[in-house]
């Protein structure tokens, strides 16, 4: 991972931007020697999200399923039948 300080950030915005599509390596920022923010490639930070949504998906399951809130997989398929069709 690269690191830059706010100032160079400033100076070589455009320069750190093509490094980091070329690259895809993450940059930290860091403001009076401590870490400030990161800078990542869009494509990369819209995969860390939908991946994310994804954890938090079975996560919601895996309480459900601990909780008891949940339905036989003949209950699944009764509820859904009305819109699926063999």
């Amino acid at each position: 991972m690269k690191i830059h300080l706010t100032p160079s950030l400033k100076r070589q915005a455009t320069k750190i931007l093509a490094d980091l599509h070329n690259t895809k390596e993450p940059v930290l920022i860091t403001e009076h020697g401590k870490p400030s923010a990161y800078l990542v490639d869009v494509e990369d930070y819209e995969f860390m999200q939908n991946r994310l949504a994804i954890l938090e998906g079975i996560l919601r399951g895996e309480h459900a399923i601990a909780q008891g809130d949940f339905v036989s997989h003949s209950e699944a398929k009764n509820r859904f039948s009305k819109w699926y069709t063999n």
